[in-house]
């Protein structure tokens, strides 16, 4: 059971699709606290417009509503072994592009290197071959 009181990693993100590179870096996640809060921004449906407003790189393209990304969350993570609300639990939350901090907040961050295989996926592509499949 997924205990809400114990240390947990927080991976945010718009996982438009969740792809394999999503799951290494939950991995790697998992591999910090042994348990995983997975936020998904809302922004389905956002398409032509910056979801970013301009405070990240632009965000145009997300097709995928949080039914669909929670779905594909789970049954990734779930070949690879892991269970929803024991290994991790998915929250959908606003569309949240800053996260804003004072001094001794309790926690870190951390930004994984999964090699270069792994940070040539892109989500992006995923999107256009999907389109071009007539998935999408």
């Amino acid at each position: 059971m997924f205990d809400w009181k114990a240390p947990t990693t927080q991976m945010l993100g718009r996982w438009q699709p969740w792809h394999k590179g999503h799951t290494e870096l939950f991995r790697k996640a998992h591999n910090l606290t042994g348990q995983v809060a997975i936020m998904i921004r809302d922004v389905g449906g956002i398409v032509g417009q910056d979801a970013g407003a301009g405070r990240t790189n632009e965000q145009v393209d997300n097709p995928f509503d949080f039914a669909f990304v929670s779905q594909q969350i789970i049954t990734a993570l779930a070949n690879q072994g892991y269970t929803v609300n024991i290994d991790y639990v998915i929250m959908e939350v606003p569309n949240i592009v800053d996260i804003s901090y004072g001094r001794g907040v309790g926690y870190t961050f951390t930004e994984h290197d999964l090699g270069k295989d792994i940070h040539d996926i892109s989500a992006t592509k995923i999107r256009a071959k999907m389109r071009d499949e007539g998935l999408l």
